[in-house]
């Protein structure tokens, strides 16, 4: 049996297809099928869980188009990409999850892992006094940035003077064994819609991305549950009107950041696409294997 060459753009493309794929797959939380009828051209994948190893990916697959050769064009092309991804990968991971990230919301931003947090790897308790830190500087963000016609009543509310806020229960996944030297960045979102109607008067809850600045993903996830409570008189409160308020704007922000940087990541995917069809996954590719003069 004879059988017909294969070329060059042909053996790439199997080698790598099936991990693009996945990274797509995973990307967009789209199922696919084996009979499945090609969208219409209008048609977008939508994000769902992002990969949290996207960035890693994404940064790989510009590089194999840069390795295998790109025009000047393409590759300031692939250098925006890549630039574009160093300055905006908290957004990118954070943002398109709903996390706000900007100086006025973030809790903890950059904090360096201390050598004693260590045994072997980050203490799993140290990962609790992270997310508690940066909830406290959450809560002054609002005093002091978004609402401070109520700084006092912010700021008692991570005290035990009059109305304040108590942990009910926290819950923590650990992604990955961080180490020292590292640093940390904390964000804190709301989990649940205020205004929706099994909203409790009670309580709210948070959920925290506590992120790895040298791996650039999330170390740990923690879901917190909180309760209003009144000091004065030893018992649980409802959410006061400046308070909810206050929640409820959060909650728009935070939808309306999804959607932005869930956009922006379809773009970069979209850009990071175009690249390897005009460079290594195309039926003609030749690799640029440069030139030596004798």
């Amino acid at each position: 049996m004879i059988r017909s060459p294969v070329s060059r753009s042909q053996l790439l493309a199997s080698a790598f297809a099936t991990r693009r794929s996945t990274a797509i797959r995973k990307l967009s939380g789209s199922p696919q099928t084996n009979n499945a009828q090609p969208e219409a051209p209008s048609s977008k994948p939508k994000p769902h869980d992002i990969d949290p190893r996207w960035l890693t990916m994404t940064k790989r697959r510009v590089g194999r188009c840069m390795m295998f050769g790109l025009k000047p064009r393409q590759v300031q092309e692939a250098g925006d990409i890549v630039q574009q991804i160093a300055r905006d990968w908290r957004e990118l991971i954070a943002g398109s999850e709903g996390y706000l990230t900007d100086a006025t919301r973030r809790g903890l931003f950059r904090q360096r892992v201390a050598w004693g947090e260590m045994h072997g790897h980050v203490n799993n308790v140290t990962y609790v006094r992270y997310a508690e830190t940066a909830r406290v500087y959450f809560t002054h963000n609002f005093a002091l940035h978004i609402d401070p016609a109520h700084k006092t009543e912010w700021m008692n509310l991570v005290s035990n003077k009059g109305l304040g806020i108590i942990l009910r229960s926290i819950k923590i996944d650990y992604k990955f064994p961080m180490q020292y030297p590292d640093k940390v960045t904390v964000y804190h979102k709301l989990v649940h819609d205020p205004s929706a109607s099994h909203s409790s008067q009670f309580a709210f809850h948070l959920q925290a991305m506590i992120l790895s600045e040298a791996r650039q993903r999330p170390a740990a996830r923690v879901h917190e549950d909180l309760v209003t409570y009144d000091y004065k008189i030893g018992k649980k409160a409802a959410i006061p009107p400046w308070l909810m308020k206050q929640l409820k704007d959060t909650w728009e922000l935070q939808e309306q950041a999804k959607r932005h940087w869930q956009q922006r990541i379809l773009d970069i995917e979209a850009r990071v696409r175009k690249l390897e069809v005009e460079s290594w996954d195309r039926e003609d590719a030749v690799e640029d294997m440069g030139s030596a003069k004798n």
